[in-house]
């Protein structure tokens, strides 16, 4: 079965994108040109840069894509909220993003400034949601490619099913090209959400976000903050194995594979990959899905 399911994979046409985070320090920014370096040849469609609540990170995402587009041949994928800015402010970096050669953003409204679980304030003078985000750029730089977050076990902040889904159809309606979901661990949610979402009139594609665990005490706590579940089953794999980093990275391979080939079972081609700025955990799940590294991908040639 493992070899079958292996030969329907490497068939598809599957593709892949990455997320990393900007680096704080000097060390930090290594790793990640480690992990740029490593996953590039393998063709993603993106890669894409995070943002810090309130523009915390603005100056390292803006430097991180630019380094991209002068550095790889992957189109970069810079993210963008509206916490705490205007929509001068905001309208600014879209410019400055442009400016560079970026060509896709991933529009997200952003955590609250006090944190998870504290209310959202728009600035008096910003962008109210993600829609008004992603209209705002849209009649600012229609030639964007804009990308939005999408939560197959409900934002934490949602009253209902109801009002989630149509903040989703919202942001869609104002021209979002793709979902990308939070991460999650039971395939059953993310399947469930997409039937649904397709029922209400929502069409673009929902690229399924997966997280390999490399760290399974940390990711379960952002999870919990998150609002993604933790099942049984699933913590159970990592049991024990709290100061045994060896084999816990080898589970958190073969539970990733598990998740991706089970959804490429239900006809998913497209995986969002959380990085956390690691590639080997990613590189092995993506070899599993019959990707593999070609000459003159991912670095750009010298002019």
């Amino acid at each position: 079965m493992p070899n079958a399911r292996l030969s329907r994979a490497a068939r598809r046409p599957i593709r892949v994108s990455f997320e990393f985070f900007p680096p704080k320090t000097p060390e930090m920014e290594e790793s990640l040109w480690r992990s740029v370096e490593r996953l590039a040849p393998l063709g993603p469609t993106f890669m894409s840069v995070t943002y810090g609540a309130g523009g915390s990170t603005r100056e390292r995402t803006h430097a991180t894509v630019a380094r991209m587009v002068k550095e790889t041949d992957i189109p970069p994928a810079a993210h963008l909220t509206c916490v705490s800015a205007s929509k001068d402010e905001v309208d600014a970096v879209v410019d400055s993003y442009r400016e560079v050669g970026v060509r896709h953003i991933v529009a997200l409204r952003g955590d609250p400034a006090g944190g998870v679980g504290t209310a959202f304030e728009p600035h008096p003078d910003g962008y109210k949601s993600t829609a008004d985000l992603v209209a705002g750029i849209r009649k600012r730089a229609p030639e964007i490619e804009l990308s939005v977050s999408a939560y197959p076990e409900m934002h934490p902040e949602s009253p209902s099913l109801d009002a989630d889904f149509d903040v989703l159809k919202a942001k869609v309606d104002a021209g979002a090209n793709r979902a990308i979901t939070q991460f999650f661990f039971d395939n059953g949610h993310y399947l469930r959400y997409v039937d649904e979402a397709r029922k209400r009139g929502i069409h673009i594609p929902i690229v399924p976000g997966i997280v390999p665990v490399s760290n399974f005490k940390q990711t379960a706590n952002f999870a919990r903050r998150t609002g993604a579940s933790v099942p049984e089953w699933f913590a159970s794999r990592f049991e024990g194995l709290d100061d045994d980093p060896q084999t816990r990275q080898l589970i958190a391979a073969a539970v990733a594979a598990e998740q991706v080939f089970d959804l490429v079972d239900h006809g998913v081609n497209d995986f969002h990959f959380y990085t956390m700025n690691k590639a080997d955990l990613v590189y092995a799940v993506c070899h599993l899905l019959g990707l593999r590294p070609s000459a003159g991908v991912g670095k750009k040639a010298a002019a």
